[in-house]
């Protein structure tokens, strides 16, 4: 699977540890965040990830900051993306099964490490459900 990942100042050992994970279950990853505790912009490191996931150059992205919520604002921007604030396991199982998400948001001032990575996992893991779920999908799209 190929998997696009971006974060900001607030999730470089996030971004390490998902990394050393994907990376031993044999996926390919991409990166776009920076390594640095430095602020700099998170839709600088967000962006890249979205345009990655809306033109099919991952299967899935990844994108972590403070809260979660400007990096992905940024993310869904894009078409073709929805992007999910998760922070814990079953909204990331949610998001998935009743969302078709296809980036996961991680606000690491939020969540553990483990947490973070489990999230990253079991996100990756669950298939969208479609049935009722899938007109809902569809009308998010504009």
């Amino acid at each position: 699977m190929k998997i696009s990942i971006g974060n900001d100042h607030a999730g470089p050992d996030y971004k390490k540890a998902i990394v050393e994970m994907l990376q031993a279950k044999g996926h390919e990853v991409t990166n776009y965040g920076t390594d640095s505790a430095g602020s700099v912009d998170y839709p600088d490191f967000g962006r890249p990830v979205a345009t990655d996931v809306s033109e099919g150059k991952a299967d899935f992205g990844i994108i972590i900051c403070g809260s979660g919520n400007g990096i992905s604002m940024t993310a869904n921007k894009q078409s073709k993306v929805r992007a999910a604030l998760c922070w814990m396991k079953e909204i990331a199982v949610l998001a998935r099964q009743h969302n078709d998400a296809n980036i996961i948001s991680i606000p690491a001032r939020f969540t553990s490490i483990p947490q973070a990575v489990e999230m990253v996992e079991v996100f990756l893991n669950t298939e969208f459900e479609g049935g009722r779920h899938q007109n809902r999908v569809d009308k998010i799209s504009c």
